[in-house]
């Protein structure tokens, strides 16, 4: 399912236009964005959590030259599925 198929399926369930259903889509979008960004945890019962964590920096190698290279540090965006989610999966 992608960002407009997603639009659809919100706007057919909650009886509402598509334009509101992508406004309404894209406030939740932004809000979980801000909150990751400020270096925020966004839970979602049920759902997962949104979390930062600092990945240190370290070496790697180019797999074209096999030349070794520094990896600089920094901010990854992770996603720990809730139950319900995980439940739904299986």
């Amino acid at each position: 399912m992608n960002k407009s198929e997603l639009i659809e399926n919100v706007a057919k369930e909650c009886g509402m236009s598509k334009a509101a259903a992508d406004q309404a889509l894209n406030s939740v979008l932004g809000a979980i964005t801000d909150a990751v960004s400020e270096g925020d945890k966004v839970t979602l019962i049920g759902f997962g959590t949104f979390s930062v964590t600092k990945r240190a920096a370290r070496e790697g190698r180019n797999p074209q030259t096999g030349k070794t290279m520094q990896i600089p540090a920094k901010n990854v965006v992770k996603f720990k599925a809730g139950k319900k989610l995980v439940d739904a999966a299986n």
